[in-house]
Order: C-alpha cells, then sequence, then structure tokens
C-alpha cells in the first residue's frame, strides 16, 4: 500500500513543501478554564486503547499473533494506561493471543473483553490478564432482539459473574451496552447494584453513535452522584461526536476513555487515539505531554493503518498530510511571524513539523520571502513581490511544485548580477519553461 504519513508529514507522493524553520514562542492557550470544574478529570485521565479488541471489529482487519504483539508494545512505548483484548472466548487464537500479551511484562495493563457470562469469565481469569470488562446489553433493543433477558436476570448475572471475577483477585468493570437508549432508571439501578458489589469501573457505551456531548455530560454528571467507583466511556462516531462526547463526558467527571488508532472498529469506529490526544492536549497540555509519548503517534499509526490496508487520512489529527500545512497567503504571513496565530496544537510537539506551501495562486510574498531567506538569495522586498506576482500568474495555470518554484527564484536572482531580471518574469511565460535546461 501507498506510506502512511512519513517524518516530515507527507507521502511519498507528496509535492515538496517550503518548510518553516524559524525558531517560535510557544503557544498559550486562551481557552483553558482559569477556575475547572471541581468534578472534571480532563487533567487526570486514562486510556484504554482497544485496537486489539474493538479494532479487530474494523471491516478490514486481521491480526496475527505477530502483529497484535507488535502493535501491543507500541502502544506501550506511546504509554496508554491499559490495552484491551478480544475476549479469550471467541477463538482458541484469540485466547493463546491473550496469554502471549498478558505475559509480555508491558506496563499497561492488560484486560480482555467478555460477554457478563460465566463461561467467559472462567477461560477469561485462565489468561493471566490484569482485568475483565464485563458488558450486556441493557436497551430495550437488545434485550428485545440480542439477548432476550430482562433486567432482573441482568442484574442476577452481573452481581454472579463479577463476584467470581473479584474473587480471582482481577479489575473488573461491568458495562451496559447501547447505553444512550437505554432507560435511566434502569441504568441507575444496576451501576448502584455493582457499585455496592466493588467494581473497579462502571462503563458507559453509546454503541451506535446515537449520543451528543450535553446528553453525554448529563448521563455521566448524574451517575456520578450514584456511585464512587471510576468511569469508563466508550463512544462509536456514527454521527462523528466520538471525541467531543468523550471530553464532555471527562469534564462531568468519567475517569476512562475507550479508543483504537485511526479510530477503527465495528462500523465507522470510536474515539481515535491520535485524536483524543490532540483535543485533550489542548485541554492541558503539561499533563498529556509528560504522561503520554506524542512522537510516537505518527509511528503506531502507520503501523495499524499498514495492517489493516488503509491510508492514514489527509486530514487525520496531528499526523495527516494536511495537518500542518498553511497555503493560504494571510494564513502564511502570521504563521511566520508567530504560529499561534493558526495553529492550536504545535507540531514539535508530536514530532510532526509545519510547512509553508507557496506553489500556488493563494500564495503571498512573505511566504515566498521566506523561502528567499532558506535559499540564500539576495533579494529584495520589490523583487521577491515581483516574483510572487509571476507564481500566481504561473499558477493560474498548473499548480507549482517547490522545484518549480526554487528554479524560478535563482534564474531571477542569477539575472540580477547582468540586470536582465526583469526579462525572467516576461520570458517564463508557462510553467513549462521554468525547467532547467
Amino acid at each position: 500500500m501507498p506510506e502512511a504519513a512519513n517524518g516530515n508529514g507527507s507521502t511519498s507522493t507528496d509535492t515538496p513543501r517550503t518548510l518553516d524553520t524559524r525558531p517560535h514562542e510557544p503557544i498559550v492557550n486562551p481557552y483553558q478554564s482559569k477556575y475547572p470544574d471541581p468534578a472534571s478529570n480532563v487533567s487526570k485521565f486514562k486510556i484504554i486503547e482497544s485496537t486489539l479488541r474493538e479494532g479487530e471489529q474494523f471491516a478490514n482487519a486481521f491480526f496475527d499473533t505477530a502483529k497484535k504483539i507488535e502493535i501491543a508494545r507500541a502502544l506501550d512505548n506511546l504509554g496508554v494506561d491499559y490495552l484491551e483484548l478480544t475476549s479469550p472466548a471467541a477463538s482458541e487464537q484469540s485466547r493463546q493471543d491473550c496469554i502471549a500479551i498478558a505475559n509480555l511484562g508491558l506496563k499497561a495493563k492488560i484486560l480482555t473483553h467478555i460477554r457478563c457470562h460465566m463461561d467467559d469469565a472462567r477461560i477469561a481469569v485462565e489468561t493471566g490478564v490484569d482485568g475483565l470488562d464485563v458488558v450486556i446489553g441493557t436497551s430495550s433493543y437488545l434485550r428485545e432482539f440480542s439477548h432476550g433477558k430482562d433486567m432482573d436476570y441482568i442484574t442476577a448475572k452481573a452481581i454472579e459473574v463479577i463476584t467470581f471475577i473479584k474473587s480471582k483477585g482481577l479489575e473488573v468493570r461491568f458495562s451496559t451496552e447501547d447505553s444512550f437508549r437505554s432507560d435511566l432508571v434502569d441504568l441507575l439501578s444496576i451501576y448502584k447494584a455493582v457499585d455496592k458489589l466493588g467494581v473497579t469501573r462502571v462503563g458507559i457505551a453509546d454503541t451506535v453513535g446515537c449520543a451528543n456531548p450535553r446528553q453525554v455530560y448529563e448521563l455521566i454528571r448524574t451517575l456520578r452522584s450514584v456511585v464512587n467507583c471510576d468511569i469508563e466511556c466508550h463512544f462509536h462516531n456514527d454521527t462523528g461526536c466520538a471525541i467531543a462526547n468523550a471530553y464532555a463526558a471527562l469534564e462531568a467527571g468519567a475517569t476512562h476513555i475507550d479508543t483504537s488508532v485511526l479510530g477503527i472498529g465495528e462500523r465507522n469506529g470510536i474515539t481515535p487515539l491520535g485524536g483524543l490526544l490532540a483535543r485533550m492536549y489542548v485541554g492541558d497540555k503539561d499533563y498529556v505531554m509528560n504522561k503520554y509519548n506524542l512522537h510516537a503517534i505518527r509511528d503506531v499509526e502507520n503501523l495499524v493503518a499498514e495492517a489493516v490496508d488503509v491510508q492514514v487520512p489527509f486530514n487525520n489529527y496531528i499526523t495527516g498530510y494536511c495537518a500542518f500545512t498553511h497555503k493560504a497567503g494571510i494564513h502564511a504571513k502570521a504563521i511566520l511571524n508567530n504560529p499561534s496565530t493558526y495553529e492550536i496544537l504545535k507540531p514539535e510537539d508530536f514530532g510532526m513539523t509545519r510547512y509553508v506551501s507557496i506553489g500556488h495562486r493563494l500564495t503571498g510574498w512573505n511566504a515566498v520571502k521566506n523561502r528567499v531567506e532558506q535559499l540564500n538569495l539576495d533579494l529584495t522586498d520589490d523583487d521577491t513581490k515581483a516574483v510572487t506576482a509571476k507564481i500566481k500568474e504561473l499558477a493560474d495555470v498548473r499548480p507549482l511544485s517547490l522545484d518549480d518554484v526554487d528554479t524560478l527564484l535563482r534564474k531571477y536572482h542569477e539575472a540580477k548580477s547582468d540586470g536582465s531580471h526583469h526579462r525572467v518574469l516576461v520570458e517564463t511565460d508557462h510553467p513549462n519553461k521554468l525547467a532547467v535546461a
């Protein structure tokens, strides 16, 4: 497959762009609250990384044991708090993979995800994982068309399974499935019951991606008032709200967010790891940078993208081809003076590089001047403005590569020695004439 975003944020087929190498002052975030909500966990959240569970449900996904181990190590290097694995009850290979990853000695805790069923629990506790994530559907849709059980049965089964897992000394999370289409009284009743049993976490799952941030905030805030344990949230992205919902959940008192690399998962997937880290970086930069290895995001995304045969999207958070590319003239001038004018993320904090694109009709002379300086050419501002006008004229015919622009600048600079530089602009009446003879 074509290479995903590489070390300079481009792909192997990208047109080269002007690199901005000048030092700049740090970004100051004007939107961070001076008086944060005491219930908020924006500055103390944990990530449960589910690429090796939810991600296996992605349409293209097939991870053999070696690839799972490679992804697990990469995510551990990034610093995620937990790795969630496919249920060992799913297949014999899934069981063997749980055992293998649990025995790697990673810093991240290892979890596996099971149905609220004693058969699954008995298999899972023998794999060596640190905890079990237990789930059962509670919405009327799932109770009628999936498992066919009522709330009394669900509560009784949850108590049985949780008691068993706790007897083995493991972490246990109990989650409802399709939480936002479940009856609120049913939800609060079962969460209160399992909280009394001493679960490590309760989970809220927007299984169909129907929730919006206001709904999330209200539900988590209500749940926070009735349970003492941690609260984990799992948001699907069917309607594009997964990251916003995750942030709203943390503001309301949730403690853990489920993610996957590039957001891969069932249908349109879940909260993307890189996107969540971008959002949380703005929420509390110091916490995120001190806890997570942000430079590792690009490598793990490229690893997973190749494994599932997709490309990193051009507009992907942080690592996309266009994430830190600036094109419009008015933007470029401001960026060159102070990047925080048009960037809320600092690319170097993520191991990425900022670029200013100049080979197009929207370019401005300040951006071209920056390239003149990089090439150490002796051109005045008037010279640069004249060449910029020519670039715009040529770019009306077709886009120009950085080599095209550099050739024009160098020809103009060389011609200044004998005073023929104005002829360069007149004679170069078509982009093809920029080619060096």
